[in-house]
């Protein structure tokens, strides 16, 4: 067994990186994302659950809770 040595290093902030910039396909692709659950649910609730249930669990595991389109 070895042991792990950790240091720890004070956060320098100027070396802190330049803000994230949005990216309009991912945005796009949240509301895609919405629109066809939205369309599937009017549709015929029951018959397209199925479907519904897929694209809101792809929806929950690929994007962060706090993005949200802009407004």
């Amino acid at each position: 067994m070895s042991k792990v040595l950790v240091i720890p290093v004070i956060p320098d902030p100027k070396r802190r990186k330049a803000p994230r910039q949005d990216d309009t396909r991912y945005i796009e692709g949240q509301r895609l994302l919405v629109e066809a659950m939205k369309y599937l649910a009017q549709s015929d609730r029951e018959a397209n659950k199925p479907a519904i249930e897929l694209l809101s669990e792809h929806f929950r595991t690929q994007f962060r809770m706090s993005d949200s389109p802009l407004q």
